[in-house]
């Protein structure tokens, strides 16, 4: 069942498409310091500045639909509210849902599934909910039929009901994730109940696997507990007292249990009571309802505050995480003892086999040789600075604003988040298209400083920021433009992604570059997006001043980020010259050579270079996307407002005094 498509891990999908374009990503669907793909929802930022947002996540239960469309569309709605509500949303009113219906109309049966299904969710379920539907969608069309042989063959899809739940949230800091905690005093996890000890299997995975649909299957027979679970959740967080949470769907309770421990990269030590029901229908039963992680000690508040909301008496003691990497569950007589490698191998291996196909066969074999190790490496945060202390302040208290040119060229993506941190850091941020600088609008001798940005230039063709380059090298006014601003001495230029390959292709009219590569295609032959460790080294880099030796994470979305020179020697001088600025790198602090460690291939894991006199850095990961901790799709425990790549813009602003 954990090779199941629904079930199974996704990675081959979620890491092919940018999750931190914008920089006001929040949370994505990589969770905790192994980032495993099992979010609940997603949480993005209404600014730069503050923590509000909005949540959205999705609900659907299609295969149930062939046994009971309205309990489908029950099942669709429950799910989407069971996931947004790990972040902090607040009332159940705040929600609000897109309906996506999709049916075969006109087949026999279908139109009165889909008119019962409708009057389910649209009538009964979300006035009881206090939720409005105000947007949708249909695709009514759902049959194929075709000729085999003189055979008239057809397929008709079950009704179906996509929803997707938004809602604001109060502070993304709050979000909580499937990540289980062991890092303090021992902590118990807990079954919220929705289904009223309930434990159907018709349509779910487990049945699925077997080829079978089952008899009756899960549904939302008691809508009020969703409102009541809201309320105890609202309560309950502003307590402090929830560590993780995930929700109980495809897979039933097994899978819930067991996604939370590879996300913790832990074990299991759970007994269920034999007078619940049999073992299968308690762990495969898909009913509404979630886990949660509290610490030991809290139990009796914990308790009193559900009950407080009329859910004391759904509430199960499942047991409790464990260092040791296996996975034992206990219900009655029945034993499961399974190694946590064993089952991560199982989970990951649809992921695995799709990739060999799609993407570079080896670098799927180290992915998964990676996510299923034992001694898989995790993310962490070791800086050689205090990313609190602002260096700008004596600067910016003077009242002047230096003014920098964040650069763009067509379909470059990045500008917003790149001049939000520049304006943090004291500047003042100058939205510079290319076509300014080749009308002649603007001029660089403006500002003192240049960022080129990241993104998609030209629809993200290949060797985008190449051509890039060639529009400036290849326009003579323009060319002495940059000729001069980047021979300037009191100026500083950053580019970034896109931007670093642009600059890049310049090394001819950039002082102090002969050892600089050009960017090529990943070794995966895949976009990557990433959240990866990096190192900084010591270099002239005026804008990584002060930040050698740190170890943290850096948001990665990039098709061309592998740096590739006429030959092996001259990758070794390169990095024997000193302009190697970040390399990527594993939770040892060693050069990272395998895949996904090393997104992109590339050699002595070069993430950022400097010119020779430190006033010109390309990199081609997103400081900029990175700089708030609630930006990053991890954070260590404790984490203040600004992670260490705050330091390289506010170096910026110290360099120009």
């Amino acid at each position: 069942m954990l090779r199941l498509p629904a079930v199974a891990d996704k990675t081959f999908l979620i890491t092919i498409g940018d999750r931190t374009v914008g920089g006001l990503i929040s949370r994505d669907q990589l969770v905790g310091p192994w980032q495993v793909p099992v979010s609940d929802c997603g949480v993005t930022l209404a600014d730069y500045r503050g923590a509000a947002g909005e949540a959205m996540a999705m609900g659907e239960r299609t295969p149930v639909a062939v046994l009971d469309a309205p309990a489908s569309g029950r099942l669709a709605v429950s799910e989407a509210i069971t996931n947004i509500l790990a972040a902090d949303i607040g009332p159940l009113s705040q929600v609000r849902l897109s309906a996506n219906w999709m049916a075969a109309a006109g087949e026999p049966g279908e139109d009165a599934a889909l008119y019962a299904t409708v009057h389910a969710v649209a009538k009964e379920l979300c006035p009881k909910l206090g939720i409005a539907i105000p947007v949708g969608k249909d695709s009514l069309s759902m049959r194929t039929g075709w000729d085999e042989g003189g055979t008239q063959k057809s397929v008709v899809a079950p009704v179906s009901l996509i929803v997707s739940a938004f809602a604001p949230v109060r502070d993304a800091r709050a979000t909580l994730t499937p990540v289980l905690q062991l890092d303090e005093r021992p902590t118990s996890l807990w079954l919220v109940d929705l289904a009223g000890g309930r434990s159907r299997l018709g349509g779910s995975a487990l049945a699925q696997v077997y080829g079978e649909l089952g008899d009756e299957p899960a549904d939302l027979d008691e809508p009020q507990r969703l409102t009541q679970l809201a309320a105890a959740l609202a309560e309950l967080r502003s307590h402090g007292l929830l560590r993780a949470y995930h929700d109980r769907s495809d897979g039933g309770l097994f899978v819930t249990l067991i996604e939370m421990a590879f996300a913790g990269h832990c074990g299991l030590d759970i007994a269920l009571p034999a007078a619940r029901g049999p073992a299968l229908a308690q762990l495969f039963a898909e009913e509404p309802g979630v886990v949660l992680q509290i610490m030991a000690g809290d139990e009796p508040a914990f308790l009193t505050i559900l009950a407080r909301h009329g859910l004391g008496e759904a509430a199960l003691y499942l047991g409790a995480p464990v260092s040791e990497l296996r996975v034992q569950i206990r219900v009655g007589d029945t034993w499961l003892d399974e190694s946590w490698q064993d089952l991560r191998r199982a989970w990951s291996e649809t992921s695995w086999r799709l990739r060999r196909l799609r993407d570079d066969p080896l670098c799927a074999d180290e992915e998964f040789a990676a996510h299923t190790s034992a001694a898989q490496p995790r993310l962490q945060v070791a800086l050689s600075f205090d990313p609190e202390e602002d260096i700008t302040a004596p600067y910016v208290a003077r009242g002047v604003r230096p003014a920098v040119a964040i650069l763009r060229e067509q379909g470059v993506n990045s500008q917003i988040e790149t001049a939000a941190v520049f304006d943090a850091c004291g500047f003042t941020a100058h939205d510079v298209h290319m076509t300014d600088l080749l009308s002649g609008r603007r001029e660089l001798a403006e500002f003192q400083g240049l960022v080129a940005c990241g993104g998609f230039s030209y629809g993200d063709v290949l060797g985008a920021g190449e051509g890039w380059a060639k529009s400036i090298l290849f326009h003579e006014a323009v060319r002495e433009q940059f000729q001069r601003f980047l021979a300037r001495s009191a100026s500083f230029a950053l580019g970034i992604c896109n931007g670093c390959q642009m600059f890049a292709a310049l090394k001819s009219i950039i002082p102090g570059t002969a050892h600089w590569p050009r960017f090529v295609r990943n070794r995966s032959e895949q976009y990557e997006a990433r959240f990866s460790l990096v190192e900084v080294l010591p270099t002239p880099s005026v804008l990584l001043d002060g930040m050698a030796g740190s170890l943290l994470p850096v948001a990665v979305a990039h098709g061309e980020g592998r740096a590739e020179f006429l030959s092996d020697a001259a990758a070794r001088d390169c990095v024997a010259s000193g302009l190697v600025a970040v390399r990527y790198v594993d939770a040892a602090g060693e050069l990272a050579a395998t895949y996904p460690a090393n997104p992109s291939g590339t050699p002595f894991g070069i993430a950022a270079l400097s010119n020779l006199d430190g006033r010109i850095t390309i990199i081609m990961p997103h400081p900029e996307r990175s700089f708030r901790y609630l930006q990053n799709s991890w954070r260590p425990a404790g984490a203040g407002e600004y992670s260490g790549w705050m330091r390289l813009f506010r170096n910026a602003r110290r360099f120009v005094g």
